[in-house]
């Protein structure tokens, strides 16, 4: 299994994860399309509420994975500025943590915005690469880590754009929420592992198993309507 799906899936684990999830979910319609579908939870747990649910990630590995996971699914390689989907033919479009791996996030709205149906609903999920909170012994080392982490991703503040790409790109009732993922276990350290190692990497599993540790994440869900 890879780093990144052992990552999602101690993400995706967590209540306030799921609730978040769920939280997506609402007033998609019957056929939805989840752009980075990963290892293809949110497809599997669409498709068990009867959803046509219709899973696109870029990574082959990754579809293998989803397909193997929830044959229910229905699940294509392709990238997010170009579906494999006819005009107008989703009532939902739902984009979970993966804008901030584009070069141009602002095509794969536009695309969106092509896909979904007259009045059909676009998510916008993930977060601004730039705000992890980490308490650390070491704080100025914690910052600079976390800012060489987020310099190297085509678009880490994205996010904090979600309401912008949608009001630029054709979607009206845009809305935004913030909810914060907190971490208090070493369910949290393969991420950690991706920000820093060696002596600090040290310090966050010792505060792991001395129940010291404190990891948050703001998510920002950013949510519109397609507009004629």
């Amino acid at each position: 299994m890879s780093t990144l799906l052992t990552i999602l899936d101690a993400f995706d684990d967590l209540p306030q994860a799921r609730n978040l999830r769920e939280h997506t979910y609402q007033a998609l319609g019957d056929t939805v399309v989840d752009v980075g579908c990963g290892g293809g939870r949110a497809v599997g747990e669409l498709a068990a509420r009867g959803v046509r649910a219709i899973g696109i990630d870029l990574d082959p590995t990754m579809i293998e994975i989803a397909i193997e996971r929830w044959p229910t699914g229905e699940f294509h390689v392709a990238d997010a500025t170009a579906l494999p989907l006819d005009d107008g033919s989703v009532t939902g479009y739902r984009a979970d943590k993966v804008l901030h791996t584009l070069a141009e996030p602002d095509r794969a709205v536009v695309e969106a915005r092509r896909v979904l149906a007259r009045n059909g609903r676009a998510v916008l999920v993930g977060q601004d690469w730039d705000t992890f909170v980490i308490d650390s012994d070491d704080p100025e080392r914690t910052r600079t880590l976390i800012h060489t982490r987020a310099d190297n991703m085509p678009n880490p503040q994205v996010a904090r754009r979600y309401r912008n790409l949608l009001l630029d790109n054709g979607f009206v009732n845009v809305t935004v929420e913030v909810h914060t993922i907190v971490w208090t276990d070493a369910t949290c350290l393969p991420m950690l592992a991706t920000i820093g190692e060696g002596a600090w990497l040290d310090d966050q599993a010792a505060r792991a198993r001395d129940d010291r540790l404190f990891v948050a994440v703001p998510i920002f869900l950013s949510s519109g309507t397609r507009a004629d």
